[in-house]
């Protein structure tokens, strides 16, 4: 019974850490003296519409991003202008990636042998099984300005584990991704 029920949960923690890594983390903070009700045009806050690109940029993965962002605010309604002084708001973002390694010790148990001398004497010991596994993480952060207070209004961004087949074809990722922040503002 007691054998069962680890089964389980183990399973349990197996099925939750795999659909935690096929969603983003995605949140938000706003600011709250800025209204933004009135809101109707934007445009970005400048001309390399990326705040700072990291050393091994991909420009053609910038290209991606930045037209997802434009297309994640088209499709709420706003409209994209070239003039940034007349625009309601600027828009920028900031965008990385970094391998990590994550190390999981799961417990395993065992039946042992009759020892003499040591811990266990015939009955259940608890040994652990280790997993490492190496992945990326990538994260997009877009920021909102008010043009008029030139004040940040709004700050939404993304953590999300990159996986392989991402990699290779990003673009649904990048659209997925930006949508789900863009839909917080």
């Amino acid at each position: 019974m007691l054998k069962n029920k680890l089964i389980i949960v183990l399973t349990l923690l197996v099925i939750a850490g795999c659909a935690s890594t096929q969603n983003a983390r995605v949140n938000f903070d706003r600011n709250s003296e800025i209204s933004t009700s009135h809101y109707k045009t934007f445009a970005w806050l400048d001309e390399n519409k990326v705040l700072a690109e990291s050393i091994d940029a991909n420009p053609v993965m910038k290209v991606r991003i930045d037209n997802a962002i434009e297309q994640a605010f088209i499709a709420k309604g706003y409209t994209l202008v070239n003039d940034a002084e007349t625009a309601d708001f600027t828009i920028s973002y900031t965008m990385g990636s970094r391998d990590k390694v994550k190390v999981d010790a799961l417990p395993m148990m065992y039946r042992t042998s009759f020892l003499w001398g040591h811990r266990y004497y015939g009955g259940i010991g608890i040994g652990s099984d280790t997993h490492v596994r190496n992945y990326t993480e990538g994260k997009l952060a877009i920021d909102v300005y008010d043009v008029k207070s030139h004040q940040p209004v709004w700050h939404g961004w993304a953590v999300k584990r990159i996986k392989a087949s991402e990699q290779d074809n990003p673009s649904k990722a990048i659209k997925m991704v930006v949508e789900q922040v863009v839909a917080q503002f």
